[in-house]
């Protein structure tokens, strides 16, 4: 039996994701922040990391990478369109937080097209869904009919395309050629607020009426 838990991180609260088998096995979904508390409650549940997996390289989505990493001694995987963007702030956009911005090391592993990806005991298709960023990753967990898809698709909201390197038309496409040709009940891990549905979407987002 596997199960996930969503659970808000960092200075903006963004939606890391815990995916954990009977075994207690997991992989980590986009550790935000809050390093040190986020690593006591995954030990006090005797979760046992076995990777990171990024959805994009935006600040809010990484700032807990290195400690998480370390702490586990796991490797993590992010999209090559965003290789540099670990170790640059105004990338990761996390010069826009505090003078310095924040770094991280690079990625162990670099996500190359639309493949199947087998970490563990664990299996994902993964989508290409730029547009938020160039780099934005899904990951379609068919067991649990649930997509980890960062910041492209929002209960009633896509991710915002006002931001370096967004494309709003990417995104669109992005959303109406993958997300939305899952299963009607897959379950949407969102980045950020709660989760949704992709029938909920296709028929209640203001943002994709007419697609």
């Amino acid at each position: 039996m596997i199960n996930w838990k969503q659970v808000p991180l960092g200075p903006v609260q963004a939606n890391a994701y815990v995916l954990y088998n009977q075994d207690k096995e997991a992989v980590i979904f986009d550790p935000g922040g809050d390093g040190e508390a986020f690593q006591s409650a995954l030990q006090r549940e005797n979760i046992k990391p076995i990777a990171i997996l990024l959805t994009h390289a935006h600040f809010d989505h990484i700032g807990a990478v290195d400690h998480i990493r370390d702490a586990f001694n796991i490797p993590v995987y992010l999209h090559q369109a965003e290789e540099s963007w670990l170790s640059d702030p105004a990338k990761n956009l996390s010069i826009n937080m505090t003078p310095q911005g924040f770094t991280a090391r690079p990625a162990d592993h670099l996500i190359i097209g639309e493949n199947r990806l087998r970490v563990g005991p664990f299996e994902f298709q993964i989508y290409e869904t730029p547009g938020h960023s160039p780099g934005s990753v899904s990951f379609y967990h068919e067991e649990t009919s649930t997509v980890f898809s960062g910041d492209v698709l929002f209960q009633a909201g896509i991710g915002r395309t006002d931001l370096p390197y967004g494309d709003e038309k990417t995104l669109l496409d992005s959303i109406h050629l993958k997300l939305l040709e899952l299963p009607e009940d897959t379950t949407v891990a969102c980045g950020h607020g709660p989760e949704t549905t992709v029938a909920n979407e296709m028929d209640q987002n203001p943002f994709l009426s007419g697609l």
